[in-house]
């Protein structure tokens, strides 16, 4: 009997049946949408408290932190430090630092220490294709304070990491 049906119509029928297997095993894969991160206006009179809701969501958007890092998953791989009590473990891990310092560098030279249990990947993310400014990094230092900590940066804060390269609105 299948030797009765025309080859055209058996390939067209394979044809068929085929882009619905996959097209169904695509559906079955989960999806995320994702948008481009909103822009962020800063100021130079922003308060700590502005600074730091403007540096979470930078590290949400623009600076695409979450990718890797996460807050106060306790358990699971990580691929890279939780970033719950980052503050306070930023004030000993290396001796002479204060926490703004540990931060600053991490963020800047992140292969600069490695966290013990965690491999080197992170990337510098004031150049390409990230590319933050140093006034967007002294907001998401001011946010990573807040996480077990106190904000005490302001954007006035100089840091020997930095580049100069500011938004023109941030300038003072």
């Amino acid at each position: 009997m299948i030797d009765k049906i025309p080859s055209p119509l058996k390939i067209g029928v394979l044809v068929v049946a085929t882009t619905s297997f996959y097209m169904y095993v695509g559906q079955m894969v989960p999806q995320k949408e994702v948008y481009p991160p909103v822009e962020v206006v800063l100021k130079a009179d922003m308060t700590p408290a502005e600074m730091a809701k403007t540096g979470r969501e930078i590290m949400d958007g623009k600076g695409l932190c979450f990718t890797c890092h996460t807050i106060g998953k306790k358990e699971g791989p990580f691929r890279f430090p939780d970033l719950d009590g980052v503050d306070v473990r930023a004030k000993t891990r290396k001796p002479g630092y204060s926490d703004v310092d540990y931060i600053a560098e991490s963020i800047y030279d992140p292969n600069a220490f490695i966290v013990p249990g965690f491999n080197p990947g992170m990337p510098v993310i004031n150049k390409p294709p990230i590319g933050l400014t140093d006034q967007e990094i002294l907001c998401v230092i001011a946010y990573l304070q807040t996480l077990g900590g106190q904000t005490t940066v302001t954007m006035q804060t100089k840091i020997k990491f930095q580049t100069g390269h500011d938004t023109a609105e941030a300038k003072p």
